[in-house]
């Protein structure tokens, strides 16, 4: 057994990637309900100007016709890929965000341990980036599977049997190019999330631990600074999340030398000019409030998770040490 002055060894980004994943999954179960409702708003009126007839009022309304019409499975549409997207993108979040911010902090000269803003959210977005590389597939099938409605539907409608349906049936189609496609928008969207997400958590909890206003490792303290970090995304990260719930959803169709391309964007920038130019900055935001109610719960829950998993995980691992 370790004597008491040895120094327990750091998590490896393995380590750290399979206690991220954890966090979020059981995030995501919790959340999926509320992002199910921000995709269909989102997808509501897109293109259109002022005066369409509106199938859903708000989030509320939603989340109330979906549960009427469709049950717990519509409720929860798109969970089975969220899951394995939600492992991938914050494993690799939470796994590679210390990892990059130590490597770029040494690169500069200064302390691993020193949180430094700017390379915070450089490791924030690098890490939020390889994430939604990795997911990307995953996070295609899940945003069609949310926007299916067999009974009040909006945007274009995909019916998958099943994720492994889904999957197939874009590779047949489509091929390797249908499952990559939108991965611009996805590392977009990621960047401009992860470059805040983490980074203002940490300086959340180091300012209510340093201040005295709250014990450093309290769940409490966790869940304030969780809090904090949630408002933070949804603000910088909502109009890329628009774009890449239209990009992954429109309608495609085929050239002359076979490709499939989408009717509707070229890529992300062009669906957010779009967006503004028929919708206005509101056409960004559509959804907001459901992405607030998704954005909160699974980033409190996730980091606070996160932090308590960590935790547990290195009491086990000293103890048979």
């Amino acid at each position: 057994m370790a004597s008491p002055s040895t120094t327990p060894r750091p998590l490896s980004t393995l380590e750290s990637f399979l206690c991220g994943g954890l966090a979020a999954c059981i995030a995501v179960t919790v959340s999926n309900p509320a992002e199910v409702a921000k995709t269909r708003l989102q997808l509501q009126g897109e293109l259109v100007k002022g005066g369409q007839k509106k199938i859903y009022k708000d989030v509320l309304d939603v989340l109330v016709k979906t549960w009427r019409n469709e049950g717990v499975r519509g409720m929860q549409r798109g969970l089975g890929p969220a899951y394995i997207y939600q492992a991938l993108l914050n494993g690799s979040r939470l796994g590679f965000y210390e990892p990059f911010r130590r490597t770029i902090n040494r690169s500069i000269g200064r302390s691993s341990t020193d949180q430094i803003p700017w390379t915070s959210v450089a490791a924030g977005a690098a890490s939020g980036v390889i994430g939604a590389s990795f997911g990307n597939p995953l996070f295609l099938i899940k945003a069609r599977m949310q926007a299916y409605s067999p009974v009040l539907p909006v945007g274009a409608q995909h019916y998958y049997k099943s994720s492994f349906d889904a999957l197939a049936t874009i590779f047949r189609t489509e091929k390797i190019w249908g499952l990559i496609r939108g991965v611009d928008a996805a590392i977009l969207r990621t960047a401009m999330g992860s470059s805040v997400q983490l980074p203002t958590y940490n300086w959340t909890k180091n300012q209510l631990g340093s201040h005295g206003l709250l014990p450093s490792n309290s769940v409490l303290t966790y869940l304030a600074s969780s809090t904090v970090s949630g408002v933070c995304v949804c603000i910088v990260m909502q109009p890329a999340d628009t774009a890449l719930t239209r990009v992954y959803n429109q309608p495609t169709t085929r050239t002359p030398d076979g490709r499939l391309v989408g009717t509707l964007y070229k890529n992300p920038i062009d669906c957010l000019w779009k967006t503004f130019r028929t919708e206005g900055v509101i056409g960004w935001y559509k959804g907001s409030t459901a992405q607030f109610l998704r954005v909160a719960p699974h980033t409190i829950i996730t980091l606070t998770l996160n932090d308590i998993i960590l935790g547990l995980y290195k009491d086990i691992r000293n103890r048979r040490s």
